[in-house]
């Protein structure tokens, strides 16, 4: 019989990693994101990601917001208020500013359709978060956040990316240390809420962790291969 997780001395989170370690270093090799670092990457491949993204956010923003619907005290549902401000008013504002610098109206931003894989992903999300707890809203949109923390102070890292004339703000949005807090209070989080569960339940929020990294790693794809509806 498997034991639950906390009775093996580590954080629920450390399991999370370990298990999506995999996928997580696939959508680093992508050629989306090494052309990103280093600066190599088709500007009209960027537009089309931070367009799909833009939208994308949206539907995030509401998982704060039925997450703190979701929690029970008011510090968890203060900071999840903060979460969906910042997700609304400083990682969409980023993409907004990107849209002024390429010529893109603010219309014609917030008009993009969702492409197929964008759709997937996003859906995936509000089900998960609708049908269970804050722990599972929590395991929905955590790799998110955490896997471009990954990635930003990964590239934060090599010579040149912080000072790209178009993709050095991204990097330093992601390896921010605003960012990198809310990220560490999100893990933190999703340890507290696994403290104490059964290995079923373990292995459901794993189960919806691990497809949502996946979903990362094909919402990387899709942006390189500016997907578009068949028909």
């Amino acid at each position: 019989m498997t034991l639950p997780f906390e009775t093996e001395g580590r954080r629920f989170s450390e399991r999370l990693y370990e298990s999506s370690n995999a996928i997580w270093e696939q959508s680093h090799q992508h050629p989306f994101l090494t052309g990103l670092r280093e600066g190599t990457l088709e500007a009209e491949r960027f537009i089309y990601y931070m367009k799909q993204d833009y939208v994308y956010l949206i539907d995030y923003a509401k998982m704060f917001a039925i997450g703190s619907i979701k929690a029970r005290d008011l510090e968890t549902i203060s900071k999840l208020a903060e979460l969906f401000h910042s997700t609304l008013n400083v990682e969409m504002e980023l993409h907004r500013q990107y849209a002024d610098r390429l010529g893109i109206s603010r219309g014609e931003l917030e008009a993009t359709e969702p492409a197929p894989t964008t759709i997937a992903y996003t859906k995936f999300m509000l089900e998960a978060a609708a049908q269970g707890s804050l722990a599972e809203v929590i395991a929905a949109l955590l790799p998110c956040m955490w896997s471009y923390r990954e990635v930003g102070c990964a590239f934060a890292q090599v010579p040149g990316t912080l000072d790209h004339p178009l993709y050095g703000e991204w990097v330093k949005m992601y390896s921010s240390a605003e960012f990198g807090s809310l990220t560490d209070w999100t893990i933190g989080l999703m340890d507290s809420l696994a403290a104490g569960l059964p290995e079923r339940d373990l292995g459901r929020l794993e189960h919806i962790f691990i497809t949502a990294s996946k979903f990362e790693y094909m919402f990387w794809d899709m942006a390189y291969r500016q997907e578009e509806w068949p028909v």
